[in-house]
């Protein structure tokens, strides 16, 4: 990481890069046991689900919280990709980022009940899709733009 690596940088710099680094690997060893325990329940809940098939294998409350749970999962692991990016290169990927904010605001939107949602909230979810989806087309954009040609 950048701070605390050149021998010249005082002291507190280097205390603030060192407990920097504690707090991102605490972070990550937290992140690590929510992502097996969420992956543990959604294993749990899928056979739960499939053990007491019905007329439908899956009703439609029951894909929306298989849905969700797949969707926090995959959050999850996105976010460990950034923490461990960080760790690695020092610098947050915003691309990364952007693709966290969008993951979460889909699993808001399948699990979202239309029916009992007011408009206000349907259309501030839509103008933050909206808004996530274009940052990162720009984001994506740039990088392929800055990137060097074969």
């Amino acid at each position: 990481m950048g701070i605390g690596h050149d021998p010249g940088t005082p002291a507190w710099e280097r205390a603030l890069g060192r407990f920097e680094r504690v707090i991102i690997f605490t972070l990550m060893a937290l992140l690590m046991v929510i992502v097996a325990i969420s992956t543990v329940e959604l294993a749990w809940v899928l056979v739960r689900d499939l053990s007491s098939v019905g007329q439908m294998l899956f009703d439609v409350e029951e894909m929306f919280e298989v849905f969700g749970l797949f969707l926090l999962v995959l959050i999850g692991v996105e976010l460990l990709l950034s923490l461990k990016t960080y760790v690695s290169a020092g610098i947050v990927h915003v691309e990364v980022v952007l693709e966290v904010a969008l993951i979460a605001v889909a699993q808001k939107i399948i699990v979202l009940d239309v029916h009992r949602a007011e408009a206000l909230s349907l259309i501030s979810l839509a103008a933050m899709v909206v808004a996530l989806a274009i940052a990162y087309w720009l984001m994506r954009a740039a990088r392929l733009r800055d990137r060097p040609s074969p």
